[in-house]
């Protein structure tokens, strides 16, 4: 062990060890911690190492994804003709892409990520809770924009609706990604289980196939009333309603804003989760 003379440490340095030397602790400098990263940079950061984690090992998934909602439209095309019940299922299938990434595969990884230990690397770091979850989210919300817009021109091409007002998915991918992707880390992290959390996950998705892809009149009142609880079924209502000759932009504007205030929400329980879990 090298020993440092007292004489080449800068004035508070050698402050400190005679202050220690004199209270009996030794001669030993306390170093202060960095100041607490702030949520946006964080959040930043968080999203870029997400997003490049998940680049190789997620497109295949996309790819899955997307074909999965595109076959289902094909098969549908054998029994919806046009109207209410075609815009129903374009939408539905648009936004089951998002569903299976960021509630399915989202659900997973923070599963795995709690029953690996890998939250006490995170809770090591000086990183809000917040910009982990958000960070997260929104990488894997990301990875569905390409599989939505593809699914959706492709079941405008296939039911023939109008392609005019496509844009929306700019508000709905987003809106419905925060609040399916919180609804998803919620479940990872709550979860005692990896396991259980891939079949939370499994079944979320499920749901969201089967409420939001299937046309609403055709359900029962009770499913109907449990098909209004699910996060997608708002950003599923937008997009279809924007296939309409005249839609009706007020209530479009309605959806969107229901299907906001669900991810805010959301991704609250999923930071709430995030804490707990990290803590244990």
């Amino acid at each position: 062990m090298s020993v440092v003379p007292a004489e080449v440490l800068p004035g508070a340095a050698r402050a400190d060890v005679n202050r220690g030397a004199d209270t009996g602790e030794g001669a030993r400098a306390v170093a202060a911690l960095g100041p607490r990263a702030r949520l946006w940079p964080a959040l930043a950061a968080v999203y870029r190492a997400q997003l490049s984690r998940a680049r190789v090992a997620r497109i295949p998934l996309l790819f899955v994804a997307t074909f999965q909602s595109v076959g289902i439209m094909v098969l549908m095309r054998g029994v919806v003709d046009g109207g209410d019940e075609a815009r129903a299922v374009v939408a539905g299938s648009s936004v089951l892409v998002v569903a299976f990434v960021a509630l399915n595969l989202l659900a997973q990884y923070f599963g795995q990520l709690r029953a690996s230990g890998g939250l006490d690397h995170y809770a090591t770091l000086p990183v809000p809770p917040a910009a982990v979850v958000l960070g997260a989210a929104a990488a894997y919300a990301s990875f569905t924009v390409p599989g939505t817009f593809v699914t959706a021109v492709v079941g405008s091409v296939l039911f023939q609706l109008p392609l005019t007002h496509l844009w929306i998915l700019i508000a709905v991918v987003p809106l419905a990604g925060a609040a399916l992707a919180g609804l998803g880390a919620a479940l990872g992290l709550l979860a005692p289980r990896p396991e259980l959390a891939t079949l939370l996950g499994q079944l979320g998705m499920s749901a969201a196939l089967l409420l939001g892809v299937l046309p609403p009149d055709r359900l029962p009142t009770v499913v109907q009333w449990a098909r209004d609880l699910l996060p997608s079924t708002y950003g599923v209502e937008a997009l279809g309603l924007t296939f309409c000759p005249d839609p009706d932009w007020g209530v479009v504007l309605l959806d969107l804003a229901v299907c906001a205030g669900v991810g805010v929400v959301s991704l609250a329980v999923a930071t709430w989760a995030y804490r707990r879990a990290a803590v244990r």
